[in-house]
């Protein structure tokens, strides 16, 4: 039985966690703390690859990056609601692992997935802490701290974490998605030109430069909290 994770980072597909914040968990398994990403669904609608590629793939990420779990609650791709039933296992999920911090995607993207996903999980965190609700299931949980992270849209950062000494880690990470991240043309018959194998891993580069410059460091992820930060001196 796994112990319980310092972090869970919740994404609608495999390679949202990566994309929005793989510097950040590669970092914090460097410094010994536990981590584990929640995929909802297999991202069975995707362009490119099957399932069981995505899933093979989705495994060697999560070996680049040295996470303690994986799992996926096998929702289904561009079916994610606010549906009870659907938000009850992503409830399960944080009651399960028990982290400390869990992230969810930003509220803001273009993907409606991302955002569904996004608000699906605010749900699940609040719900997650009431010993009442589903009170035959597992003990309740309150995480500490709910972050956002983003993945294609990004808005003012208010947390950034200088990802500069993991940022091939990540990029490791990403190009362990070969069916999504690299152009296959004249190599597959079925294969479909998508933004993600368009420069999409050269957009996240300049994205997380972008971060960097704004912290004088060369690589950044940035993240947005709904609640503000308690300081005791500065």
């Amino acid at each position: 039985m796994i112990r319980q994770l310092d972090i869970l980072v919740i994404g609608a597909h495999p390679d949202d966690a990566e994309i929005g914040m793989g510097g950040t968990i590669a970092k914090h398994v460097e410094a010994g703390k536990l981590v584990g990403i929640c995929d909802l669904t297999f991202a069975e609608m995707s362009s490119n690859g099957t399932v069981a590629l995505r899933k093979e793939e989705a495994e060697a990420a999560a070996k680049v990056l040295g996470l303690s779990v994986r799992s996926n609650l096998g929702l289904p791709d561009r079916g994610l609601s606010m549906a009870k039933e659907q938000i009850d296992e992503i409830t399960l999920a944080i009651r399960k692992y028990r982290p400390r911090v869990v992230f969810a995607p930003y509220y803001k993207d273009r993907h409606p997935d991302h955002v569904t996903c996004s608000h699906m999980v605010k749900e699940a965190v609040f719900n997650a802490k009431l010993r009442n609700y589903l009170p035959d299931t597992l003990p309740a949980h309150q995480v500490d701290h709910f972050y956002y992270y983003f993945i294609n849209e990004i808005a003012d950062a208010q947390l950034i974490v200088d990802t500069s000494a993991q940022f091939s880690r990540k990029t490791d990470a990403l190009k362990a998605y070969y069916s999504q991240f690299v152009a296959r043309a004249g190599q597959a018959k079925d294969y479909v030109a998508t933004p993600l194998n368009e420069g999409y891993l050269e957009q996240i580069e300049l994205r997380d430069r972008l971060l960097g410059h704004k912290a004088k460091v060369k690589y950044a992820e940035g993240f947005v909290s709904e609640l503000p930060y308690l300081v005791n001196l500065f």
